[in-house]
């Protein structure tokens, strides 16, 4: 008696994989009318907005590339400036020094013009133009673009080019800041607040801070030897600790200052010889 015919034969088994390949196909070709239809869909709502705002993104780079090689141009510029107004300022050339420092601070970028109006205040002073000079500084020491550094030395100068015209009480209230050590100008601050100090008499004040600044290895050779002197005179011993990093005595609060301290030791030698 024959068999029946098997489900699984070959034949069948190709047919289920045309008819598996052909549905695959199908579901990839549905796929991908899908995704093209929501692209154009996303095309169609946002194309042009999203082609707007790459076209302004390239228009804002090409600015940016455009600025910052003229801010180079300018910073080149006036460098070379500057450096040709230090080469007549060397030459004795102060008209022609000065028109180029003029023009640069009216036109330089915030670092250069700052340079150029207290290069010309140096020049204003040296030719006997105090006024002018007080008034750059002046105009340095109150401009919040200018870098903070540059302020500050126009504050110092402005005080150290006024200093006989000013009571010493307002020399010490604008540079008491600055005349403290580890402050990068204590030496030439300390040492006007340290001569304002001695115009009001205050000798114990006025000698620690000069103590301090002769022992200070980051002033100058010449203004450390000034100070050195001046303590000396004033009875303070440069070698101690003389003053906090305040700028104030260490014997301002009852501890023996340099001063007091040699007086003892000199009182007591004085005891034991007798």
């Amino acid at each position: 008696m024959a068999l029946p015919p098997s489900q699984n034969t070959p034949s069948n088994d190709k047919a289920e994989q045309r008819l598996a390949a052909q549905q695959d196909v199908f579901l990839r070709e549905v796929d991908d009318a899908v995704r093209q239809d929501q692209l154009e869909s996303f095309f169609a709502r946002y194309g042009k907005p999203l082609i707007a705002l790459i076209v302004i993104a390239l228009a804002a780079f090409g600015g940016y590339l455009y600025w910052d090689h003229k801010q180079t141009q300018q910073r080149e510029g006036d460098a070379e400036t500057f450096v040709q107004a230090l080469d007549s300022l060397k030459a004795g050339k102060l008209d022609e020094a000065d028109a180029k420092l003029k023009a640069l601070a009216a036109e330089g970028s915030d670092g250069s013009a700052t340079a150029a109006k207290l290069m010309q205040a140096g020049i204003a002073l040296d030719r006997g133009k105090k006024d002018d000079a007080l008034k750059l500084y002046a105009a340095v020491a109150r401009d919040e673009n200018a870098p903070q550094p540059m302020r500050d030395l126009a504050t110092i100068r402005e005080v150290g080019a006024n200093f006989d015209a000013m009571k010493p009480q307002d020399v010490v209230d604008r540079l008491k800041p600055y005349a403290a050590p580890g402050n990068p100008w204590f030496g030439v601050a300390g040492e006007l607040v340290g001569m304002a100090y001695l115009k009001m008499d205050k000798k114990d004040q006025a000698g620690p801070l000069f103590g301090a600044i002769a022992k200070d290895e980051g002033v100058s050779a010449a203004l450390r030897s000034r100070a050195r002197q001046l303590a000396a005179v004033l009875g303070v011993d440069a070698l101690d600790d003389v003053v906090d990093d305040k700028g104030e005595p260490i014997g301002k609060d009852g501890a023996k200052t340099a001063a007091d301290a040699g007086a003892t030791d000199e009182d007591a030698a004085q005891g034991a010889g007798e």
